[in-house]
């Protein structure tokens, strides 16, 4: 198939692109940067240079592509265009600066899904998009029919699994991967990476209330693997669970990090949880356990990839040992 991509340089992206590569397809993927573009054509895809909200470039290249996997989406202020971070920046206070970003975010994706999905409708062909579990109702393991929480703590995107959704009822064989907080390998842990970030710079590694909520965890590669299987077999309107570990409690990962770095392990009223973890902090508080029971049975998945907690050790590990290098050498 010819396949085109979003976020094809990302950290999840990235892994999709080789996968499809590996498995025969001709990728072309969307990328932002030269650096970007050079890593994109080192695994032998095709480069279409632009952003998400470049709609007119979004429409072209899904025109010509028998499929399309979207798992591109603003996580920092510096990848939304100049225009985006204007109105962001001067459109009211400083103090809701996050939420004005989070909104734009959430819009620039709703438009290119529903770009991508009018693009693809006229033969009935598949649009993939990548979708946070965060988004999904809390307190009780998640499963695949469930629909997205809009009061959720990721809640903000559900409107963007709903445009997805919307086109499966329009010729599109649109689909969903929801992924969990942790999508990891050695280098990268997901919102893990956060925490172990914010424990290493103030000494301690902390968890809210008694650490018992929950999050879910995927290997990049196995993640990626999944994306390719719902191009090719996925069912319309179906939505999957990228989840290999379904739920590991709060408090055994922060005392993971903690034994890891050498530092204490807390727990943390609400009120000291956003003085500790920021923007994080309702997602540290959030009981995000996911089920994917329905999808491995659905498209023959099967997480084979190391844990979180295995990643999680040998990243902390690399990261120390860089560290003493660093030290030695100067």
């Amino acid at each position: 198939m010819r396949v085109f991509v979003t976020g094809a340089s990302g950290f999840i992206g990235f892994a999709v692109v080789r996968e499809l590569v590996a498995a025969g397809h001709e990728v072309t993927g969307l990328a932002r940067s030269a650096a970007a573009a050079a890593k994109l054509a080192a695994t032998g895809a095709t480069v279409q240079r632009g952003s998400i909200e470049d709609l007119g470039t979004l429409r072209e290249a899904a025109s010509k592509a028998d499929g399309v996997i979207h798992t591109a989406f603003f996580h920092a202020f510096s990848q939304a265009g100049f225009g985006t971070r204007m109105r962001v920046m001067l459109g009211g206070m400083p103090t809701g600066l996050v939420r004005r970003f989070m909104v734009a975010a959430v819009e620039a994706d709703r438009l290119a899904i529903d770009t991508l999905g009018h693009a693809l409708r006229a033969q009935a062909r598949p649009l993939v998009i990548a979708f946070p579990t965060m988004a999904m109702r809390q307190g009780r393991p998640a499963v695949e029919t469930d629909f997205a929480d809009p009061d959720a703590v990721g809640g903000l995107r559900a409107r963007c699994e709903k445009a997805a959704l919307a086109l499966a009822g329009c010729g599109v064989d649109a689909t969903v991967i929801r992924l969990p907080p942790s999508v990891h390998d050695q280098t990268r842990q997901g919102l893990v990476t956060q925490l172990v970030a914010i424990a290493r710079k103030k000494r301690v590694s902390a968890y809210v209330g008694d650490g018992q909520n929950r999050w879910a965890a995927v290997h990049r590669l196995d993640a990626s693997h999944l994306f390719r299987l719902a191009l090719e077999d996925g069912k319309a309107g179906a939505r999957y669970h990228a989840v290999a570990e379904e739920g590991i409690t709060l408090s055994e990962l922060a005392g993971a990090i903690g034994q890891h770095l050498g530092v204490r392990t807390v727990s943390l009223t609400p009120v000291e949880a956003v003085r500790h973890f920021g923007w994080l902090a309702p997602f540290v508080g959030a009981d995000n356990p996911v089920s994917s029971r329905a999808t491995r049975e659905q498209l023959h998945w099967q997480p084979t990839r190391p844990s979180l907690m295995t990643d999680l050790a040998a990243s902390i590990a690399s990261h120390g040992m860089l560290a003493r290098r660093s030290a030695a050498s100067n």
